[in-house]
């Protein structure tokens, strides 16, 4: 199971990472994607939409299930990856560059209390 050493994680199955300008870029875990199969329809955040930590903001939805996606800190969207929404399918061949949304996050160091990869594997340990 792919999970890069780089990037944060929930326990909910989001990736975070931060980037150079402040804002964190969130999408799905390759194992999240993995269970779910061939994802066919995304629904993402409106830009602009303030959200709480934990709140759902997002779906994915393949041929067997569909499954919110999280916001894993508080902040606001400052924008969404327009091309997984016209091709899920995206997310299926490389779920760690087929991002999701961007947040601008209320306090980046909340980032710092989620799960770091050796956590992340912990959890996916225990499905």
């Amino acid at each position: 199971m792919n999970i890069p050493a780089n990037l944060h994680y929930t326990s909910s199955h989001e990736w975070i990472r931060k980037e150079a300008d402040g804002t964190l870029t969130i999408g799905i875990t390759d194992h999240a994607q993995a269970a779910l199969g061939d994802l066919v329809f995304i629904e993402l955040p409106k830009p602009g939409r303030t959200l709480a930590a934990g709140e759902a903001c997002a779906v994915v939805e393949s041929v067997k299930a569909a499954s919110d996606v999280y916001a894993p800190v508080a902040g606001t969207v400052t924008a969404i990856n327009v091309e997984v929404a016209k091709a899920p399918e995206k997310v299926n061949a490389d779920a760690y560059a087929a991002w999701l949304y961007r947040l601008q996050p209320v306090e980046v160091a909340a980032v710092d209390a989620l799960l770091d990869a050796r956590g992340y594997q912990s959890v996916i340990a225990e499905d």
